[in-house]
């Protein structure tokens, strides 16, 4: 079991985290099947202040709120595109928006934007001289000075 704190159930459950399991996770049969050296270990984790965590918090405390004020529902007949309220859908759109703009201010127009930006997240994250370049390394850097001449 995961030891989650508000913010972070609030990243692994909205849009975000939704779009890189689908391309990282397993299936079983049409349900997605976590690994969590799949799934949560590679998952590029945006960079936040303590307000915007604070947010993120509140808006996943919004959706566990919204989802207390339908008892006698299970979470097949919340999550049913067609059934779902308005209210646990409201909640859950805030915290998705929040979420995006915690990875950038312009907005994804969808789920492959918000995974190519996440794999372009995640390839810095592995390889970060990809993204710095060899001059941000300095031993890299040195070797080719001396090996320019002069």
């Amino acid at each position: 079991m995961l030891d989650a704190t508000p913010y972070d159930f609030g990243l692994l459950t909205n849009r975000m985290h939704m779009a890189w399991l689908s391309h990282i996770g397993g299936r079983l049969k049409s349900d997605y099947r976590y690994s969590i050296g799949l799934v949560y270990n590679t998952f590029p984790w945006p960079t936040a202040t303590d307000t915007q965590r604070d947010r993120i918090s509140a808006l996943a405390e919004a959706v566990l709120t919204a989802r207390t004020n339908h008892p006698t529902s299970s979470l097949a007949q919340l999550y049913d595109p067609l059934t779902m309220p308005a209210d646990l859908r409201a909640a859950h759109t805030a915290l998705d928006r929040a979420v995006d703009r915690l990875y950038r201010a312009e907005p994804f127009t969808s789920d492959r934007d918000r995974v190519e930006h996440l794999f372009t997240r995640y390839a810095a994250l592995v390889d970060p001289l990809a993204t710095t370049g060899a001059r941000a390394n300095t031993r890299i850097a040195r070797a080719r000075a001396k090996a320019t001449p002069a």
